[in-house]
């Protein structure tokens, strides 16, 4: 049974949420962006704001961490850091395309043997992209990827293909596979984030607050300087 701040900026989009053993209790939204600068603080105070008032312990911060935005993640890394430190409670950190993947599961009928395929836009024909398969298992590792006719072959062959999120959209005129299927309108929201916050405290999944960094910056940034810079 756990009390967890969510924090979600790795986009245009910045959202909080509370979960009390997976239930919303609180839920905050700006998609006008980005202005996580402003908005980050705000959402966070209120979200403490209304946990204390209700007298409910606080049992950790989960906070998506990437890849994306390099603000954006950015300020919500330290943020997540700051409440953990100052509440003395543990760091979750949850890879920004399995927070995308959370709304297809729970609201699109989708055939047993789908592969889902999370982007997230980069610059030009680039996305960052992780494949997955409806149990949210790893099938491909999130890796920067130039989009053109020829992507994804080897499991849109195989399987039928479902691609969403920000850098969909401008990959639909490149990927026209009959197996290739595009959903809209799917963003990152903290309140998506409830499940896997849920399965990483079952799990003790927690990172080290001082040496957690969001992903792309030691994953990718060797590699892909330029792409989300």
């Amino acid at each position: 049974m756990s009390c967890i701040l969510h924090i979600e900026t790795s986009t245009t989009v910045c959202s909080v949420a509370v979960s009390e053993d997976g239930q919303s209790i609180f839920v905050k939204e700006d998609f006008q962006g980005p202005s996580h600068a402003v908005s980050l603080g705000v959402f966070v105070d209120e979200a403490l704001s209304f946990i204390d008032s209700h007298a409910i312990p606080l049992d950790a911060v989960a906070v998506s961490c990437g890849p994306g935005s390099y603000t954006g993640l950015r300020i919500g890394v330290s943020m997540a850091k700051g409440v953990c430190y100052g509440r003395n409670i543990p760091l979750i950190g949850i890879p920004t395309p399995e927070v995308l993947c959370v709304p297809v599961l729970l609201y699109h009928e989708l055939p047993e043997n789908a592969l889902l395929c999370p982007m997230i836009d980069a610059r030009r024909m680039e996305v960052y992209a992780a494949i997955y398969d409806r149990s949210l298992t790893l099938k491909r590792p999130i890796s920067a990827d130039v989009v053109t006719e020829e992507s994804y072959l080897e499991y849109l062959e195989k399987y039928p293909v479902y691609f969403f999120g920000n850098g969909a959209a401008k990959c639909k005129e490149h990927i026209k596979h009959a197996n290739a299927h595009f959903i809209e309108d799917i963003f990152p929201l903290a309140k998506m984030m409830f499940p896997l916050a849920e399965k990483a405290v079952a799990a003790q999944d927690y990172k080290d607050v001082a040496y957690f960094e969001p992903f792309y910056l030691k994953e990718f940034v060797a590699t892909q300087p330029k792409k989300l810079l």
